[in-house]
């Protein structure tokens, strides 16, 4: 399944590159193409992981023979790919300039930041929707509540974009493909803030599966902690979000519950405080991606819980249920 949301947040993360710079990677089309630019992310991800465990990387890097090879071969695609679609849409800009006072982009500021994106973007999506099936499996109460939130949520977008609903089945693809364009078309930015539960379904996920379970720091130089601990430069220092978020004078004394509705207050998510819930860290480290990440999410688990119902079982089967229009799974 992991896998699955790989390629929809890869996918999610270069429709940043769209709006921003005009490119799509098509890694979704129908014939799923391969793609040199994610075999080269791949690639590069796997390497920089493995230097944790092999201690001979520096001298593979300062021969450039092996990993490190194929390592500086993968980076130089991703950045020619990067460069070469922002050397055109400054070209765009160029030539669509009505004053020469404007400032050029940075070569390398958009470059950095569109790469940071969808380093950071990529596995942590992946692997938080993939959990958050798992919850909706194994905790039928909250999946049946958000099919519910989902349910309501068309027909009133329905009401305000004064479109008619489609009844479909499995067996009229047609009509059935008709009815998840018009529901996609209503996820809008402005809209999917509205699902007020959805957002609390995967906040929960986090606080119990955070994608980055520990989080290690490098120490620059000599400090005092908060409490008073004295760190030393050329240390770390490490915070696990996976223990935080379990700890009962943290959490509460249902801590290790999944319950969604701690995050509600009257129907409305309340947004807690990033020094409590640190799955996307806090302060000025606070992570870049964490709002176009929930918005993939959002779309993602929106999509996929409006039309599967989905359980756990040893076989996968399909069946239409005449009074909602959605499929088990």
């Amino acid at each position: 399944m992991t896998s699955c949301w790989d390629g929809l947040t890869y996918e999610d993360d270069v429709a940043l590159h769209k709006v921003g710079f005009g490119v799509e990677i098509g890694i979704l089309a129908p014939n799923l193409p391969e793609n040199s630019f994610a075999r080269a992310f791949d690639t590069a991800n796997i390497i920089v992981t493995l230097r944790f465990i092999d201690p001979r990387w520096k001298i593979k890097k300062f021969l450039n023979v092996g990993s490190e090879s194929l390592l500086d071969k993968s980076i130089t695609l991703i950045d020619d790919f990067t460069y070469s679609v922002i050397r055109a849409r400054n070209a765009e800009i160029e030539q669509a300039r009505e004053s020469h006072d404007d400032k050029q982009f940075h070569r390398h500021k958009p470059q950095r930041r569109s790469t940071q994106l969808v380093i950071a973007d990529r596995d942590t999506t992946a692997a938080t929707l993939s959990w958050a099936v798992y919850m909706l499996m194994t905790h039928a109460h909250v999946a049946e509540k958000l099919y519910s939130e989902l349910k309501t949520f068309e027909e009133d977008r329905a009401k305000e974009e004064k479109i008619s609903l489609i009844h479909c089945g499995t067996e009229d693809s047609k009509s059935f493909n008709q009815r998840m364009k018009r529901f996609t078309r209503l996820l809008t930015y402005d809209s999917l803030g509205k699902l007020h539960y959805l957002h609390a379904v995967i906040t929960e996920t986090l606080r119990l599966y955070p994608a980055v379970p520990q989080d290690p720091k490098g120490i620059l130089e000599d400090d005092i902690l908060p409490d008073g601990t004295r760190v030393k430069a050329g240390g770390m220092v490490t915070y696990v979000p996976y223990s935080m978020g379990r700890m009962e004078y943290n959490q509460g004394p249902d801590a290790t519950l999944f319950d969604p509705e701690r995050w509600l207050k009257e129907g409305f998510f309340q947004n807690p405080s990033p020094f409590t819930f640190t799955a996307f860290q806090a302060g000025p480290r606070i992570c870049l991606g964490k709002d176009s990440s929930y918005l993939q999410m959002k779309m993602a688990m929106a999509l996929l819980c409006k039309v599967f119902r989905i359980k756990l079982g040893m076989r996968a089967y399909s069946e239409v249920q005449d009074d909602d229009d959605s499929i088990d799974g």
